[in-house]
């Protein structure tokens, strides 16, 4: 029988325009390249374009507007609101308003962007067809009461057309005559519409596929820093769903994450305050928690199938873990042992090492 689907189902709209985007992105910029070449300016422009699309996706719809992880002025609120309609990603209302009920209702009927509907429903699939019936968006009064985030719902369309497609065409063609516009609407336009969606498309899919779970596994949600690379610090997906309102996703240092990165520094000019962050103590409490569950399971379920060995050291392991626990439970500011370097790393050590061994056991077992 063949697949058929409902005509009625299909969001033509979005689906004719995410398909447009993509066969041009594959054959007329291909040919474009080949026929005209790329110059600097033509790269400097997708580069800045991507940046500043990608950016006002994950820093003022993601962290600012869905989680309001910090506040921002009103330049800070205008640049995303603009650049985030030349992603051609939707309004900020509708996006926040999906966004926050993924979070509500992660993996279930819920989630628009379910995971457990597979990974093409959950990268694409979800936006190419008609949700019925579609969602109300009254999950965002805070968003209402904006008046920008009100001003850009209202001339959405007119926004984006202007700043994803006519101002490229136009920087193009003062470049370049013709073939620089030309240019401009393939290079700094489509291909750029396509990396950058396809990008947040993959913090819905494959940031629930692929990657570890350090901070609970009662979601599908994952870290991966590969991931981070293509996503502006938004592969840290595991950490974001347990502490959704940290401005932060990457924690460490060396994490990569340029949305953290660009937030902090809006805070030191001055055009962004009252960053949220969750302390030490709670995130490696999570650590030591999710460490203990997934320890704990093998030491119910299936200890009488392990070597003595392993399971000498499962409950080994237990054992540091449940002290650790009791400690961060027990966090107060003047804590000594809890505030020194000497007990972050002794807890990161303890858990990192259970999780291994975790991993070890799933595999003698599924072996026997």
């Amino acid at each position: 029988m063949a697949f058929r689907i409902p005509h009625a189902a299909l969001d033509w709209t979005n689906s004719s325009f995410l398909s447009s985007t993509a066969v041009l992105s594959v054959t007329a910029v291909p040919w474009y390249l080949w026929t005209y070449g790329i110059d600097t300016f033509q790269f400097t422009v997708f580069l800045v374009y991507a940046i500043a699309t990608g950016l006002s996706i994950t820093l003022g719809y993601h962290r600012l507007f869905s989680h309001l992880a910090f506040k921002a002025s009103w330049p800070v609120k205008f640049f995303t609101l603009v650049f985030g309609a030349a992603a051609f990603e939707n309004h900020a209302i509708a996006w926040v308003s999906d966004h926050r009920r993924h979070h509500k209702h992660v993996d279930s009927d819920g989630d628009p962007y379910d995971i457990s509907k597979g990974f093409w429903h959950a990268h694409i699939g979800w936006i190419l067809f008609r949700r019925n019936p579609e969602p109300p968006w009254d999950n965002v009064p805070d968003l209402w009461k904006d008046t920008l985030v009100v001003w850009q719902q209202r001339n959405y369309l007119l926004i984006a057309l202007v700043a994803s497609f006519l101002v490229p065409m136009g920087l193009g063609y003062w470049h370049g005559g013709w073939e620089g516009m030309l240019g401009g609407l393939l290079i700094g336009g489509v291909a750029r519409i396509t990396m950058v969606q396809h990008c947040t498309f993959l913090i819905n899919s494959l940031c629930h596929y692929m990657g570890n779970r350090p901070y609970s596994s009662q979601c599908s949600a994952r870290d991966s820093w590969f991931m981070a690379f293509f996503t502006y610090g938004e592969g840290y997906h595991n950490y974001h769903h347990e502490f959704q309102h940290d401005y932060r996703n990457g924690i460490r240092w060396f994490h990569w994450d340029p949305t953290k990165w660009t937030i902090w520094i809006l805070s030191k000019l001055g055009l962004a305050s009252n960053l949220r962050r969750v302390g030490d103590e709670k995130i490696l409490l999570a650590e030591v928690s999710e460490a203990r569950l997934q320890v704990s399971k093998f030491l119910s379920d299936g200890s009488t199938k392990l070597s003595d060995g392993l399971k000498s050291a499962l409950q080994s392991a237990d054992a540091k873990l449940q002290e650790l626990s009791g400690r961060w439970s027990a966090y107060t500011p003047d804590c000594t042992w809890c505030n020194s370097r000497r007990a972050k790393k002794e807890t990161r050590k303890q858990t990192s090492h259970a999780h291994a061994l975790a991993k070890k056991v799933e595999k003698e077992l599924t072996l026997a």
